[in-house]
């Protein structure tokens, strides 16, 4: 008798909690809608995602942002394609790309998670050359052969020795058979990526989503990408942040990641 009293008062607590929580979460939806009916402008702290998309978002489901929190053991940032060779092409839009991935690396390390460093390998320059003209194909398909300038990272990446390294063969970094990047993350149990690199709308915005179909929590750092004009980094970054995912500047990231470790270091300091 006393253990089934303590099994009944157990699962009547965990109902009560869930209870609660549910009631929680409805109520800071109705907040939220309840700011937007009255005027108040939320405004998304990424100025490439536009007013008139925030407003709908936050209609939509009460809150700007899909993930509020995250876990740093069991986040990866991912950076993709920031090569030699993509780095001499571009170096005023990759150099402070590279100087917010380093923050983001460094926070996200100190605190337990995990940084990952993808490079490309063309092995089709023909069906390439279809797309982008010979001259172009051949470029990039020189450079992935073994010891190109686009296997080698740039110099300014703090890479450390526990980060993983992996290699695409499209796109995606996270397309099935073509790069083993999810198998690496998998292993570390990792459940959360934050996408930085290069190109914004095409090989990270890719990989951003391949990641989401694959049921990762994926952001991507808007000012960790590097995109290209035309308003096409705009673009990705928006109908990612409509549909897929988060997107978020890298203040807000490492924002989060610290406020992450400071909750957990006051949690064991009170056990």
């Amino acid at each position: 008798m006393p253990i089934s009293r303590a099994l009944a008062g157990c699962v009547f607590v965990r109902l009560i909690w869930r209870s609660v929580r549910w009631w929680a979460r409805r109520w800071s939806r109705r907040i939220g809608c309840k700011r937007y009916r009255s005027g108040v402008k939320v405004k998304h702290p990424s100025p490439e995602i536009p007013q008139e998309l925030v407003d709908k978002i936050i209609q939509r489901r009460g809150r700007l942002h899909a993930y509020d929190d995250l876990d740093p053991a069991r986040t990866a940032l991912v950076v993709i394609d920031l090569d030699v060779g993509s780095c001499r092409r571009e170096p005023q839009l990759t150099a402070p790309a590279i100087d917010r991935i380093n923050d983001m690396a460094h926070a996200l390390r100190r605190n337990g998670g995990t940084v990952s460093f993808v490079t490309s390998r063309i092995e089709d320059p023909v069906d390439l050359a279809i797309r982008l003209g010979d001259d172009a194909a051949a470029m990039y398909s020189s450079e992935t052969q073994s010891g190109g300038a686009g296997t080698l990272l740039a110099p300014a990446l703090g890479v450390e020795s526990g980060d993983i390294h992996a290699v695409k063969l499209g796109a995606s970094a996270f397309f099935p058979g073509r790069c083993d990047l999810h198998d690496q993350l998998h292993s570390r149990d990792i459940k959360s990526v934050l996408i930085a690199g290069l190109v914004t709308n095409i090989c990270c915005e890719s990989s951003a989503r391949d990641a989401f179909e694959l049921g990762y929590r994926a952001t991507m750092v808007s000012d960790a990408n590097v995109g290209q004009s035309f308003g096409l980094h705009e673009a990705s970054l928006s109908t990612f942040f409509r549909f897929f995912g988060d997107v978020r500047p890298t203040t807000d990231v490492i924002r989060m990641i610290n406020v992450a470790a400071t909750s957990f270091s006051a949690r064991h300091h009170a056990e």
